[in-house]
């Protein structure tokens, strides 16, 4: 499995280095546009799940444990853990992202019907994977919920309450922008909230601060540490990255209104790690100083998280559904619902049982990467080299999204 991660990080990168020479200037645009800071709310909130929120406070002590862990040494734990979630890796994204807004329309790989079967099982699985993530993480949040011995069924009730929420809101992509802006800005208010308790309290908040941050800046001194995998675990960020990012390609690709293709990449990459890497620098103080979460900080880490959860579940399911045609057009907004809620509910106890692993997944994106180049280079290689520019349907108009149901 680590080889064939290995050579599928290495093909990311050789793919988005030939993108970046060939079509660098080429305008980007989706079926739906939308403003930048639109975008990149959308980007930032589909693109990350409940883990950005709940896993750091349980991975410093790992990452800072290097008598356990010596391949660690090279860097602190904030810089670790910026790196599993930060910059480099979202370049998963962008060459999804283009490829389905530039490439796809031309090609057609994800409509052939075989193509478009595996595709929707890495989404459906995927979707199903981000709620179990929300229940497996619960009892650390909520201890007075939890029992040593079995999930409590208060958590059940909420990541259930939370796939409901998202299949409503999947009903009408009207809802992807007002759920995606205020997801960031309610984020944003969480890190606010969460400063305050960390450096608040002390004479030297804002150098503690400063200093945090500049602890990240090991990251980018080591980066070529975190192109290929560091360990098993880091091997499981990576493969669940992957397979994130064939259908966040998919989603987001819809949104793009107008970025050239380097601003696109520079905006994939820095714009979502600026808020990550304020947000590591304040959990790591907790973690540091000793701070205790219990109480009112953890209920609010929760209902972020949960408001995640939604936001990923909501462009996924619209995702599958939109692919199989399983819309609400077809079925109606109730059986719609019932349908999708059942399917992910089963899913998501499939992987709470360890039936299924999201490292499966990841290993099936990239295998269909090299099927898709090996397609483009024996099939579709002279349309592909005459691509100049995004489809010319797709005109920049940002009230489309307002009218599209």
């Amino acid at each position: 499995m680590t080889i064939w991660l290995s050579a599928g990080i290495i093909f990311t990168l050789l793919a988005i280095i030939t993108i970046l020479i060939k079509w660098g200037n080429v305008r980007v645009v989706g079926v739906t546009p939308v403003k930048t800071f639109t975008f990149i709310a959308i980007l930032f909130t589909s693109g990350l799940d409940v883990g950005l929120i709940m896993f750091p406070l349980t991975e410093f002590a790992g990452y800072a444990d290097i008598k356990a862990s010596p391949e660690y040494a090279f860097a602190n734990p904030l810089a670790i853990e910026f790196g599993y979630w930060g910059f480099l890796i979202w370049g998963f994204y962008f060459l999804t992202c283009f490829y389905f807004c530039v490439i796809e329309p031309k090609v057609k790989f994800f409509e052939i019907p075989w193509v478009k079967f595996i595709n929707n099982v890495v989404i459906i699985g995927t979707c199903a994977f981000t709620a179990y993530l929300l229940l497996n993480n619960l009892s650390w949040y909520l201890p007075g919920l939890a029992d040593d011995s079995s999930v409590a069924p208060e958590f059940y009730l909420i990541v259930f309450a939370a796939i409901c929420f998202a299949v409503y809101s999947s009903t009408d992509i009207k809802y992807v922008r007002i759920l995606s802006i205020s997801t960031t800005w309610l984020f944003l208010a969480l890190i606010a909230f969460m400063w305050v308790g960390a450096f608040a309290m002390g004479d030297n908040e804002m150098s503690a601060f400063t200093d945090n941050l500049g602890s990240i800046g090991t990251y980018f001194a080591n980066i070529n540490e975190f192109v290929l995998p560091l360990n098993d675990y880091h091997e499981f960020y990576l493969f669940w990255w992957f397979a994130w990012s064939i259908m966040i390609g998919q989603f987001t690709s819809r949104f793009v209104g107008g970025l050239k293709t380097y601003q696109v990449l520079g905006a994939m990459l820095i714009f979502p790690s600026i808020p990550i890497a304020i947000w590591f620098s304040v959990l790591y103080q907790y973690h540091e100083a000793g701070i205790s979460t219990q109480g009112i900080k953890n209920f609010a880490m929760v209902f972020v998280g949960i408001v995640f959860v939604i936001n990923s579940l909501d462009s996924l399911v619209r995702l599958y559904t939109d692919n199989l045609n399983l819309t609400v057009k077809r079925f109606g907004k109730a059986k719609y619902m019932a349908m999708n809620v059942i399917a992910l509910s089963l899913l998501t106890l499939l992987f709470k049982l360890e039936f299924l692993q999201i490292q499966w997944v990841g290993a099936l994106v990239i295998g269909l990467f090299f099927i898709c180049a090996a397609f483009i280079g024996y099939n579709k290689f002279k349309t592909v080299t005459n691509i100049d520019s995004s489809p010319k349907e797709n005109k920049i108009d940002y009230t489309k999204i307002d009218t599209v149901h």
